[in-house]
This record gives C-alpha cells, sequence and structure tokens, in this order.
C-alpha cells in the first residue's frame, strides 16, 4: 500500500477537537448534467446497491443515468431555493448554530460539515480538518436511523481516507440516534408548535425513507429503529394507535421495499374518509427532495386525487432551535473525555508542565 504524502507535522501548532456532521449530499445545480454526475456517485456505492458491480455498472451507464438525470433534475429544480440546495442551506446553518450552541457550553472547538456525495465531499473536508491540526475528530451522520445503506456508508467513507494517511487522528463515530430523549423531545415540540399555528389533523403520518426489503431480512436494523422512533414520537403527542399510522417512502427498482409505501397509505387514508392528514418526516434531519417534491407534491397529489381534503406537510427540525440543542447534547455525550474545554487545556499544560520539570529533576539526579 502506498501512502498519500501528507503535511509535514507542526510541533508548534496547538491539537483540536472537531465535531463533523455528515448528511447525504446533493446536486451542485438543478441541471441534468449535474443531477448525472450526483447519481453516478450516490448509485455506484456498494453499500446503497447491492448488486452485482458488473451487472449494475451496465444498469446504471445503460438505463438509470440516462432516463433519470433529466427527470430527476426537474424535480430538483421544482424545489431549489434561491439560497441553493435546500438539504445544504439547511445543513450549512446546523453546523453554524451547533458551533454556537457548543460554544455557549464551553467547547472550544472545530465544527464542520461534509456530504457523503456530492460538494464539499467528505474526503476534502477531512483533509482539511488534517491541516488544520485536528486531531480528535467526532463523526456524527445525521442519520437518525442507524442503516447500512447510509451511516455504515459514511463509516466506510471515512475508513477508506485514513486507510492512505500516516497520521490517523482519533476518531469516534456515532451509531444512531433514533431514541435519543432530546431528539425525540425535539420532533415532539415541531409537531405541536405546527399545530397550534395549523390545528390538528384527523391522521398524522410518519414517512421514512425506504430501503429494500432484504436489507431488514439480512440484518439490518433500520426497519425497527423507524418504528421505535415512531412509538416515542407518538407517546410524546398522546396519540392513540388510530391516529397515526408509519410509512415508507423512496422506493427504487422493481424489488420489494419496506412497507407500507407512502403514497399508497395516503390514498387509502383518503378513500377512508380522511379529511386531514399531516405528515411529518422524523428520518430526515433537514428538508430535501425527499421531504419537499416527493411527499410536498407529489404525495399531496396522490391524497387529494384520491378524494381526501387537507394535506400538511410539517418541517423536517432543519434550523429548529431544540432540534440543534439534541445534537449539541448528542455531540457533547460522545467527546467527553477529550479537552474541548479552556479548563480542559489549562489543565492539559499543566499537566505537561509537571512531567517536563519531573523529567528534569530525574535527569539531574542521575
Amino acid at each position: 500500500m502506498s501512502f498519500r504524502k501528507e503535511p509535514a507535522h507542526r510541533h508548534d501548532q496547538p491539537e483540536q477537537t472537531a465535531v463533523l456532521l455528515v448528511n447525504l449530499g446533493t446536486p451542485a445545480a438543478p441541471t441534468p448534467k449535474a443531477v448525472r454526475a450526483y447519481l453516478k456517485e450516490f448509485l455506484s456505492d456498494p453499500r446503497v446497491v447491492e448488486i452485482p458491480r458488473a451487472l449494475w455498472w451496465l444498469i446504471l451507464h445503460g438505463l438509470i443515468l440516462p432516463l433519470r438525470s433529466s427527470k430527476s433534475a426537474a424535480k430538483y429544480a421544482a424545489i431549489w431555493s434561491k439560497e441553493g440546495s435546500p438539504l445544504q442551506v439547511h445543513t450549512e446553518k446546523q453546523t453554524n448554530l451547533l458551533r454556537g450552541y457548543l460554544g455557549e457550553r464551553g467547547h472550544r472547538l472545530r465544527v464542520a460539515y461534509a456530504m457523503r456525495y456530492g460538494s464539499p465531499s467528505l474526503p476534502d473536508v477531512l483533509e482539511q480538518l488534517q491541516q488544520e491540526n485536528c486531531t480528535r475528530i467526532l463523526v456524527l451522520p445525521l442519520y437518525p436511523q442507524y442503516s447500512g445503506t447510509t451511516t455504515a456508508s459514511v463509516y466506510d467513507a471515512v475508513f477508506a481516507h485514513y486507510a492512505r494517511q500516516r497520521n490517523v487522528p482519533e476518531l469516534r463515530l456515532v451509531r444512531h440516534y433514533h431514541d435519543d430523549a432530546a431528539y425525540i423531545d425535539a420532533l415532539k415540540q415541531s409537531v405541536l408548535a405546527y399545530w397550534q399555528t395549523y390545528g390538528r389533523p384527523d391522521k398524522l403520518l410518519m414517512s421514512f425513507h425506504g430501503v429494500p426489503k432484504r436489507t431488514l431480512e439480512l440484518g439490518d436494523p433500520y426497519h425497527c429503529e423507524c418504528h421505535k422512533t415512531a412509538r416515542l414520537l407518538a407517546i410524546q403527542l398522546g396519540l392513540r394507535p388510530e391516529q397515526y399510522a408509519v410509512s415508507f417512502q423512496s422506493r427504487f427498482g422493481k424489488a420489494e421495499w419496506l412497507q407500507p409505501y407512502a403514497a399508497p397509505t395516503l390514498q387509502t387514508l383518503a378513500r377512508e374518509g380522511v379529511k386531514r392528514v399531516d405528515v411529518v418526516c422524523p428520518g430526515f434531519a433537514a428538508d430535501c427532495l425527499e421531504t419537499l417534491e416527493e411527499i410536498g407534491l407529489e404525495a399531496r397529489q396522490a391524497f387529494l386525487t384520491a378524494g381526501g381534503g387537507e394535506f400538511h406537510l410539517i418541517p423536517c427540525l432543519n434550523e429548529n432551535a431544540a432540534g440543534v440543542h439534541a445534537l449539541a447534547d448528542i455531540a457533547e455525550r460522545h467527546i467527553t473525555g477529550w479537552p474541548t474545554t479552556i479548563a480542559d487545556r489549562q489543565e492539559r499544560e499543566r499537566e505537561a508542565e509537571y512531567s517536563l520539570a519531573r523529567a528534569r529533576e530525574l535527569g539531574a539526579r542521575r
């Protein structure tokens, strides 16, 4: 194995601790060319598509990319904001707020974000953190529920980056936070605040991103963690079982995915006489194509066309203060023991000075 050339280690540069948020990613622009590049990277990940590589290469380049790029670009264009991609805009704002909240708690550390696919890329951000002498890095994927298709893919990318590095930092990785009390409470506050403004629905649908059913059969805990999140949120909201439902969205390909599917569920609710349905997407830390377009536009149309009356999409946590404070709680818990406060650094400096003085004293005696 050949190692990459790295900048020389600077002994005069203070060591830093970093918290790195990682989200899925987004195209650079709502254009067929940009979307094609993004989809190529995303769908080439063996964690995302578990099909023999040679066969999948032919399908991806012969069918998927030529046919889906323009269609997906049109969908991105429908939700693109003046600031850019909603996912990137929200993730950047979450990062800035998290830096501030951790600072208010006395932590002096670097807080950054990266995308698993697209820009800023995970390797580029890890490289930048190395340039800043971040010798302790907490990787916090913005996926509340663990899945091999998402969280494990982030792990893969982190380990692949450092597999060719000599100077590897101390790493800690957050696996999930699907049942974290602060996260559940943030979801609760978000839903109740929406209902206080717009009234309550006949039914609350909690929609999670789907994955192939075979992942569950092979041992992926994602399905169970989604249902635990939904159950805990329902308890906090005081909902009876008949007042809410769980569904999975974003099905891709012809294989069976986790069910029930979101759009058919909404159509069934409409036919059963549900006049108003609210949809919340607890598995997404920030609004994106899957929430704003797939649920906010496509699923809305499916419900209304089937006879439903009112359709409401409750925003993701985004820059919600309780949501970012939940991330701060999670980060703070995982950096325990690392020197991140001024007091920590002063204690370390005192220990270093004492050790140096002791070594000199022993040397003088000899």
